[in-house]
């Protein structure tokens, strides 16, 4: 089949069989504990639904402080995530804007670093589905299918991340 035969018989495929105009898209939103970094609570919802929306659901109920990104601006209004103190990231424009010649900014962008350094230990069991497990899409239609598997990826991400803390204790004991 010549090229140009090729591109006519896929251009009358593409007019009898249209493609699908909606994608099926997810997040995944989780609690971890900050001092540990195992996930505690595992949410999965649509990929249009804010963040700032589970905050809520996201707490155990024995958390003094909470960290988030700037997805979770304007959580200390909500009312199901009144109980701890957030400590929200500050959006990544504002952030560029800081002039860091003055005392108040650079003591602002020290603040943003802690906090980003805490919020780092969300990111780990997501680093460790996505390129341990090669979880990088979802899989099946719908969301109870998916939050299935995420529920199972993130258990096993918390015995890869609980792995090492175990063994070092082990090895102490064993001495």
């Amino acid at each position: 089949m010549t090229r140009e035969c090729h591109v006519r018989f896929c251009e009358r495929l593409r007019g009898q069989f249209p493609r699908p105009t909606h994608l099926f898209g997810m997040k995944a939103h989780i609690g971890v504990d900050a001092q540990s970094g195992l996930v505690h609570t595992v949410i999965g919802t649509a990929a249009n639904v804010s963040d700032v929306t589970q905050a809520g659901a996201l707490l155990h109920g024995n958390e003094t402080v909470a960290f988030g990104d700037a997805g979770y601006r304007g959580v200390h209004k909500r009312e199901e995530a009144k109980r701890p103190q957030w400590h929200v990231a500050m959006q990544p424009g504002k952030r560029r804007q800081l002039d860091l010649t003055s005392k108040w900014a650079q003591l602002l962008e020290q603040a943003e670093q802690l906090k980003a350094s805490v919020r780092a230990k969300v990111e780990h069991p997501f680093h460790v589905i996505k390129n341990r497990f090669r979880h990088r899409k979802v899989r099946y239609k719908g969301l109870a299918k998916n939050e299935a598997q995420l529920f199972s990826l993130f258990g096993l991400a918390n015995l890869v991340i609980a792995k090492r803390p175990l063994l070092t204790l082990h090895a102490r004991s064993a001495s």
